[in-house]
């Protein structure tokens, strides 16, 4: 079972976008996936809710003492893939995700707040015994050049950043409405190309 953990230390990164995006191109190509929601504010468990097909990802809201227990579980169940989704700023969530997983997934928005908070995710990387991470660059706007400054000053900082960016689109918070991911929505759209690039990138087959 191959576990991936989505952290940060500022809400608004997309983080759970990015979780429930890659989870559903996983079950596109032909995994188990499930989906463990850290977050106290249970953005991805919402939009489960409002899926129609709600085994695919499945999606489990879950308190930080009990995840070793829910991937225990879904390791006995067969589930081939986990993502797990964190809070916004949620030291002991990052901790844990990042301590069970293969490999760490930091997305970030082009603007220093973001590039700031990196500080305190190397040394949650640190307690969490130094885990594969990579940072995402995420929601970049389609014209000028910050994503690539900002992919400059995250390399200078010490961290893998992904050459995959992200860009701003409208098809993901379309399809979150209504419980789909981007994926779904806009099938032949960019936004989906950005995401299957991600997806093969982290190589989590």
């Amino acid at each position: 079972m191959k576990i991936i953990a989505i952290i940060g230390q500022k809400g608004g990164s997309g983080k759970t976008t990015t979780a429930l995006g890659l989870a559903v191109e996983s079950v596109r190509r032909g995994f188990t996936v499930a989906v463990i929601d850290l977050d106290p504010q249970a953005t991805a468990t919402y939009w489960s809710d409002r899926r129609e097909l709600k085994d695919a990802p499945a999606v489990v809201s879950c308190q930080v003492m009990r995840l070793r227990q829910v991937l225990d579980s879904a390791q006995a169940q067969g589930i081939q893939h986990v993502i797990i989704d964190t809070a916004g700023k949620s030291t002991d969530a990052a901790i844990a995700a990042a301590k069970a997983a293969h490999k760490v997934l930091i997305p970030i928005q082009p603007q220093l707040f973001d590039i700031e908070t990196l500080y305190n995710v190397k040394e949650i990387l640190t307690l969490a015994g130094h885990p594969q991470a990579v940072v995402v660059i995420n929601r970049a706007a389609s014209l000028g050049k910050r994503h690539e400054e900002t992919q400059e000053a995250v390399t200078s900082m010490g961290f893998t950043v992904s050459p995959v960016i992200l860009y701003q689109r409208a098809a993901h918070g379309d399809a979150g409405n209504i419980g789909l991911t981007a994926t779904e929505y806009e099938p032949k759209g960019k936004a989906v190309q950005e995401i299957a690039a991600l997806y093969d990138y982290i190589n989590i087959e």
